[in-house]
């Protein structure tokens, strides 16, 4: 099983910043990539952005240029660096992480509990 505990939302002003982090712990082989969804009151949750172990990368087209996400396989903790939020960027955002138990075994998704971004016009 793998725990993942969210950090570092908050309440900013239109423009501003922020940096989720996300920590993983548990029992497991490997985590495989991680990265972070969002989901709006009354919306589907939606890929944000999410990187592999070995650092590739994918981003939803509206994050690029302004969100950039890390990862750091040591710590098994994935950053979420938010630049020139927007209003529309407010949201709940939910970390995950594919993992497997054993090597052989295939991935299964973990999901935080979420941690709320609000983002003030």
């Amino acid at each position: 099983q793998v725990q993942l505990v969210e950090s570092g939302g908050g309440l900013v002003q239109a423009g501003g910043s922020l940096t989720l982090s996300c920590a993983a712990s548990g029992t497991f082989f490997s985590i495989d990539a991680m990265g972070w969804y969002r989901q709006a009151p009354g919306k589907q949750r939606g890929m944000v952005a999410t990187i592999t172990k070995g650092g590739s990368t994918n981003y939803a087209d509206s994050m690029l240029g302004r969100f950039t996400i890390s990862l750091d396989n040591a710590k098994n903790t994935v950053y979420l660096q938010m630049n020139s939020l927007k209003p529309e960027d407010t949201a709940v955002y939910f970390c995950n992480a594919l993992s497997k138990r054993r090597m052989y075994y295939a991935p299964t998704n973990y999901w935080g509990q979420g941690t709320q971004v609000t983002v003030s016009s």
